[in-house]
């Protein structure tokens, strides 16, 4: 039976729920430093982010920040070559045009360009995942892994080393790798040694002669789609991203498995700064990575479960290799990648 209430206890029970919701809220949004949202809001209220994450992805996750905050995003997507060159070129041009980047090769964006800065959820990811410059930090993990399509190619067939590709004539033809894999050679070198590494690889290229595609994730719904059979490398997340939507796709780690980075980092020339700061530590806290986990993505903190979980776990049984080249580096082993691959 439900008693009336006064007006008195009507106004402490409203004022009671109100104060629940509100820690509830806090507690949801851990990340959310009241005073530092205060000092974002005065800056006008909106931001600019670059970002190489797919719209099916970037907009709902930033969308997830501007129902925290009231703060709009302005999300400019596109990918890393041109995004880089843009940047480049505002920078020089002293051009206060982007606040945050969310790149898979931030490390490659010359210092310069970037801000040092130290965001409080920076503490809750892997140390591997955090610049010891400080101008970046990890929100997901590529782990380097090839893949294959499960209609076209029986699990019990798989290799079990990357010397085992060769043996596979019949798959000539119907094999992947992106253009731009630099990063998972230069692992294959530290792993077998330059001279191995290359006499394997050579032997790969001339039975197997891999298809050289643009796009890691165009790669992985290709494989999905069973245009190609398997990849030779690619990031585990994007096939597990193909194979959540239903694809017959799945990753087989090899030794060595290499390791980079999704990374979040903060424009030297931020218009924004305060809010910039704001969303980068949102971008690192478990509300954010909990949420990219339903895509697939591989979380950079020991408090988010993968999605399947364990995907963490089973990589880490194979040599894993954390990968951060310098602009001059990568640029070396892109050569080397194209004098391996586009000579076969």
């Amino acid at each position: 039976m439900f008693r009336q209430l006064n007006g008195a206890a009507l106004a402490g029970l409203l004022l009671a729920s109100f104060f629940v919701g509100h820690a509830r809220a806090q507690q949801s949004h851990a990340w959310l430093d009241p005073k530092l949202l205060a000092a974002a809001k005065a800056e006008g209220g909106t931001m600019t982010i670059y970002s190489d994450t797919n719209e099916g992805e970037g907009l709902p996750l930033w969308k997830l920040f501007t129902d925290a905050t009231g703060i709009k995003v302005n999300y400019v997507r596109g990918a890393d070559p041109p995004l880089m060159a843009r940047m480049v070129l505002e920078y020089r041009g002293n051009q206060k045009s982007w606040d945050v980047a969310q790149l898979g090769t931030i490390d490659k964006i010359p210092p310069q360009l970037l801000l040092p800065f130290d965001p409080p959820e920076a503490k809750n990811i892997s140390a591997q995942a955090r610049d010891p410059g400080r101008r970046w930090y990890g929100l997901y993990a590529n782990y380097n892994s090839p893949a294959f399509n499960t209609k076209f190619v029986k699990a019990a067939d798989l290799p079990t080393s990357y010397a085992d590709f060769a043996k596979h004539k019949e798959w000539a033809g119907h094999i992947a790798i992106d253009a731009t894999d630099s990063e998972w050679l230069w692992a294959m070198d530290q792993y077998f040694g330059d001279d191995k590494a290359t006499a394997l690889i050579k032997s790969i290229v001339a039975t197997l002669h891999p298809v050289l595609t643009n796009g890691h994730l165009a790669q992985a719904r290709s494989v999905g789609s069973g245009e190609y059979w398997l990849s030779l490398n690619n990031f585990v997340n994007l096939t597990e991203n193909v194979r959540l939507k239903g694809g017959p796709i799945n990753y087989f780690a090899l030794n060595p498995v290499a390791l980079t980075f999704g990374a979040v980092g903060i424009s030297v020339k931020a218009p924004h700064p305060n809010t910039a700061l704001l969303a980068a530590n949102f971008a690192l806290s478990k509300e954010c990575e909990t949420f990219l986990t339903k895509f697939g993505r591989i979380p950079t903190r020991p408090d988010v479960e993968s999605n399947p979980p364990g995907i963490v776990a089973a990589l880490n049984k194979k040599k894993v290799i954390t990968v951060s080249l310098s602009p001059q580096d990568e640029h070396k082993w892109q050569q080397k990648f194209n004098a391996l691959f586009k000579g076969q």
